[in-house]
């Protein structure tokens, strides 16, 4: 049977968001619509199940979004962290085996591909090790935060997993999940970036830069403030995509739109993925939900 879209959209309802948007001063250079897919938190580890976590079916459910993407044709795609997980002996050669797998998969998507670090991905591996085993296409090796331009637009991946003394996170070691922050030297970083481009601007990122609380527990980067600060300062941020809460919210402040995704890990079968389409028009963000996932269309 081929392809339906009519098929993944059947669970999915619409989301309405309209807002007054700031002014972004350069949206004269859109030219052209842009088009991605987004897929969050797969947490793929060969293990049983935990709650509504089923790690080992992220392989298949992988598997589908990089298909749906190839026939969809989209610019490029991005996942939004905790791409693998770990089994509970935390054993790092099996972490690797892990990651090796779910990105063998993650790679036969033919385009540019690319990936935030979330705090799993830094469990029994370092960040260096994790960084080793996956690629970003055109990023160096080494640069776990970077930036890159399509179809007249900037993007801007972050990295929050370092501790308050700007540490990398490692959690082998006993880092706090709940201690994640933006460093001085990326945040200096990211001021220059935003000065030197021209272009509409898309931020990803693994953990909300918004203030998101949940069963007592803190989900959010400590100087999510600041970084809300820069955004606004710019006047080139249109919205913020980022993961890790498992759930979909959406929060608009001060015209910039804050974003979380479904964790595709979660509940048992294929027909239980989650993933996303998003189409970026001038002045609209459409997003089409795939099984879980919702649609939404914002407006800026």
């Amino acid at each position: 049977m081929g392809y339906d879209r009519r098929d993944f959209l059947i669970q999915s309802t619409l989301l309405t968001v309209g807002v007054t948007a700031m002014p972004i001063t350069t949206m004269g250079l859109m030219k052209q619509p842009l088009r991605f897919g987004l897929a969050s938190d797969s947490h793929y580890a060969d293990r049983a199940p935990k709650g509504t976590r089923f790690y080992r079916g992220s392989l298949d459910k992988m598997q589908e979004f990089v298909n749906v993407m190839h026939k969809e044709s989209v610019d490029f795609v991005m996942h939004l962290g905790d791409f693998k997980d770990e089994n509970i002996k935390q054993n790092a050669k099996d972490t690797l085996r892990y990651l090796q797998q779910i990105e063998t998969l993650y790679s036969s998507f033919k385009g540019p591909r690319y990936h935030c670090i979330g705090n799993h991905d830094v469990d029994s591996i370092t960040k260096q090790e994790f960084l080793a085993h996956i690629s970003n296409t055109g990023i160096a090796k080494d640069k776990s935060y970077y930036a890159f331009d399509q179809q007249g637009y900037h993007m801007v991946v972050l990295d929050p997993n370092y501790d308050s003394q700007g540490k990398d996170h490692f959690y082998a070691e006993g880092a706090d999940w709940q201690d994640t922050n933006i460093p001085n030297a990326q945040i200096n970083w990211l001021i220059e970036d935003l000065k030197r481009t021209n272009k509409p601007t898309f931020i990803f990122c693994h953990h909300p830069l918004f203030d998101f609380f949940r069963d007592g527990q803190k989900y959010h980067i400590n100087n999510y403030k600041e970084l809300q600060q820069i955004f606004e300062d710019s006047k080139k941020v249109i919205a913020v995509f980022q993961g890790h809460v498992h759930e979909e919210r959406i929060q608009t402040i001060n015209g910039i739109h804050y974003i979380t995704q479904q964790g595709m890990v979660d509940y048992e079968g294929i027909e239980n993925n989650s993933f996303s389409l998003v189409n970026i028009t001038p002045h609209t963000i459409q997003i089409t939900g795939f099984k879980r996932a919702r649609n939404s269309e914002l407006h800026y």
